[in-house]
């Protein structure tokens, strides 16, 4: 399973319609079939996604990989001079050369959010699970909250009302706005993502000191009034090794603590079950955290 999970997230994007018919027949059929679940989009819609007007490949950082850009989800019935809260998508572990900005359960993520009243942002970032890749894909995470904060004005951004969502491998990046240092940063979600990953892959790349600064569940026991409201989907069949084991030692130790958590968990669901369970719970699931945006980050949904 291990070894299927990493090839699956080293190639599942090279299978698109522009890919060429051959170089899709000579791949694995695994291959082939994660490439299909990746471009899918969420089993949920709002009014209006169709509407979203979408700023492609914006250059966020310095780094030399012409992969690593970013899309911006604009909402269709927001005035010239309106400032709306940003939601930022933080994709899972995978070669930028695949990018996963593009995926479709993150397109119709963008959309969906947008819609709803938000300003969206997905971006390709350097992280590769389970290769070394920690502090480099949270340079890109940083560079791209601060781009979307300085240009808050030109995408009408509230700089000031944020919130991130980590999907898979990505989740170790929330530990970034669990130190105390992001104000900006009002609530935060993850999706069958990583909520620590000292027992995880990442233990044959990266050091201990790593494990743990970016292992959510070390800053419960650090001020975990410092970390802001919460919203974690959980997948009760998820096939990915240590995740649900990661979430279900978290939301243990967030309850000892007393955060401010919202746990939604899926039984039937398998990783990526928002756009894998055509089901009324997934629907369920993924309408929720937009009412827990609209709460904390202070805005009306359209």
């Amino acid at each position: 399973m291990k070894n299927f999970v990493k090839l699956s997230l080293l190639l599942l994007a090279l299978i698109t319609p522009a890919a060429p018919t051959v170089a899709q027949n000579n791949l694995p059929p695994e291959v082939r079939e994660m490439a299909r679940k990746v471009m899918m989009p969420v089993v949920y819609e709002v009014p209006r996604m169709d509407k979203v007007k979408v700023v492609k490949n914006l250059k966020y950082t310095r780094t030399d990989d012409p992969n690593v850009l970013m899309d911006v989800y604009l909402p269709p019935d927001a005035a010239q001079s309106e400032k709306r809260p940003a939601v930022i998508l933080i994709h899972g572990g995978v070669n930028t050369q695949y990018t996963p900005k593009d995926w479709g359960i993150y397109t119709s993520w963008g959309r969906l959010i947008a819609a709803s009243g938000f300003v969206g942002v997905a971006f390709t970032h350097r992280l590769e699970y389970p290769n070394k890749s920690l502090e480099i894909a949270a340079q890109d995470v940083n560079a791209a909250i601060d781009y979307v904060r300085a240009n808050a004005g030109k995408y009408h951004v509230d700089r000031d009302r944020i919130c991130l969502i980590a999907y898979s491998a990505g989740g170790p990046m929330l530990s970034l706005a669990m130190r105390g240092d992001t104000p900006f940063v009002r609530c935060l979600m993850g999706f069958y993502a990583f909520m620590d990953i000292q027992q995880s892959d990442y233990r044959k790349t990266e050091t201990a000191d790593t494990l743990r600064a970016f292992s959510p569940i070390t800053y419960l026991q650090k001020d975990p009034s410092k970390i802001p409201p919460l919203f974690l989907a959980r997948a009760g069949r998820d096939e990915v090794p240590t995740m649900d084991d990661s979430i279900d030692r978290f939301v243990k130790d967030a309850l000892e603590n007393n955060i401010a958590l919202t746990l939604a968990n899926h039984p039937q669901g398998v990783h990526g079950f928002d756009n894998q369970n055509d089901d009324e719970r997934s629907r369920e699931i993924i309408r929720s955290p937009i009412a827990f945006m609209q709460i904390h980050l202070s805005v009306t949904g359209k």
